[in-house]
């Protein structure tokens, strides 16, 4: 039996250009920013993935109920939360699910809803979860690569009995993250359906050998920016590269806007964003997340959808975004191609197929793209 459980501010603080969606002080402030939400849209698509009729129990309202609507479901609500929602009603609904007879728990949100799934399922050593991707900070494997293949996977568990696999429950400190200090904790492990490919991998940091590899590309691509254009340097340690060698300072785990050698504007939100690419020619400049291969989605979802729809053909027909990345990243990723999840299947789509990516002066590769949620 599947079992639902959705956390109703995952990601709230994304768009926003925060650095995760934890306090209730960090959620007024996206919203402020106009941040949003966007849990329970991401649940309701990883369920349209499963066999019409599928039966699941699911926590009342915003936690699960609600999407299961939305995907035309009917579930069996087993716990039903307050007016507000804490970490604590994500413990105690994953609970009930388990002793109403769930022996998948699907949950919608980010690595601070995994660890408090991967709590409420400490006691339960035959219960098994799997992530659908919907919060800011997502370093664990225990998330699928997008919803849909969240729902796929459900579905071939609950059909075909799929391997379990266990995998590593990750989180970082927010307070510490906004300060570009990046050092994931392993807090628990949680048996995951597992199938190649369709689980995503462990973000692993850059090693300090790699450095001079990152600078190099850095400088290739600082070399590359043109004038008049306004550039979206995403976070990361490679982007604070390219900010070096253009001589500006980079905001660590913000979005920064460059135009001519200056920046514009600093740790911008999606709304932010969309304002200075009305302004003129821009494009997005991002890097390959160590040990995933997420270009768009993970970390740095002020570049949404919307944002990358905006940018349109970037400058002279040169595409939306210039990835950056040294050679090393892409073949730590053993042949498995570059993602993008934006949550817009039209947007994922338009950049899928094959990117150029800076990996040194005068140098580059072309790299296989795929939208995971088309599939």
């Amino acid at each position: 039996m599947l079992g639902l459980v959705v956390n109703p501010v995952a990601g709230v603080g994304g768009t926003a250009g925060l650095a995760g969606s934890d306090g209730e002080q960090v959620r007024s402030l996206a919203a402020a920013r106009g941040g949003a939400a966007r849990a329970g849209a991401r649940a309701s698509t990883a369920l349209g993935a499963l066999p019409a009729g599928t039966a699941i129990l699911a926590a009342g309202g915003p936690m699960g109920e609600d999407a299961a609507a939305a995907a035309g479901l009917v579930p069996r609500i087993v716990y039903s939360p307050g007016s507000t929602t804490t970490a604590q009603d994500t413990t105690a609904a994953v609970r009930s699910l388990v002793e109403a007879g769930a022996t998948l728990v699907l949950f919608a949100g980010g690595d601070g809803t995994a660890r408090d799934v991967a709590t409420a399922l400490a006691d339960q050593p035959h219960a098994a979860a799997l992530g659908v991707p919907a919060g800011v900070k997502m370093y664990s494997p225990v998330f699928a690569v997008s919803p849909r293949a969240a729902g796929a996977l459900a579905g071939a568990w609950l059909a075909e009995g799929l391997p379990l696999a266990e995998r590593e429950v990750l989180d970082v400190d927010e307070a510490a993250l906004r300060l570009a200090r990046v050092e994931p904790r392993l807090y628990a492990t949680m048996r995951v359906p597992h199938r190649p490919g369709r689980t995503q991998a462990r973000k692993s940091p850059a090693p300090a050998s790699e450095h001079e590899a990152v600078v190099a590309a850095a400088r290739g691509a600082a070399a590359m920016l043109r004038p008049g254009v306004r550039y979206l340097l995403g976070p990361g340690g490679t982007m604070a590269e390219v900010a070096r060698a253009l001589g500006v300072e980079k905001t660590p785990l913000g979005v920064d806007v460059v135009l001519d050698g200056e920046v514009v504007r600093r740790g911008a939100s999606e709304t932010e964003l969309l304002e200075e690419v009305a302004r003129g020619p821009a494009q997005a400049v991002v890097t390959v997340i160590g040990g995933q291969g997420f270009l768009l989605g993970r970390g740095n979802q002020q570049l949404s959808a919307r944002v990358v729809q905006a940018i349109g053909d970037g400058p002279d027909g040169a595409g939306p975004l210039l990835v950056v990345a040294p050679e090393s990243r892409l073949l730590d990723l053993g042949g498995r191609p570059l993602l993008v999840d934006t949550g817009d299947p039209g947007t994922d789509a338009r950049i899928a197929g094959y990117i150029r990516v800076v990996t040194g002066p005068a140098a580059t590769s072309l790299y296989p793209v795929h939208a995971p949620e088309l599939t």
